[in-house]
């Protein structure tokens, strides 16, 4: 779908990110902690370019332990740096 992105707020071709990412959507910890339906909704639409770099700067562990909210993602400086970066993109 074309939309806004969350992160760069580009008009592009988004995905969804989840906050949580699938992968742990079965692990005791985190099932424990959330409901299904929260990790199933929890997150952001992106463009691919936003979602790759999030998943290339942290592990889906420490997206989930950690990075799981806009403001998270947003505290670390090269992700800052990166956004900065591709909003002059085309």
């Amino acid at each position: 779908m074309i939309g806004i992105c969350a992160v760069c707020n580009r008009e592009m071709d988004l995905t969804f990110h989840h906050f949580i990412p699938v992968t742990l959507h079965t692990n005791k910890k985190f099932k424990k902690l959330y409901e299904k339906e929260y990790l199933k909704t929890h997150g952001i639409d992106v463009c691919k370019d936003c979602h790759k770099t999030i998943h290339t700067f942290w592990t889906e562990k420490e997206l989930g332990n950690y990075f799981n909210t806009m403001k998270r993602l947003l505290e670390n400086k090269k992700f800052r740096e990166f956004v900065g970066w591709i909003k002059k993109q085309k």
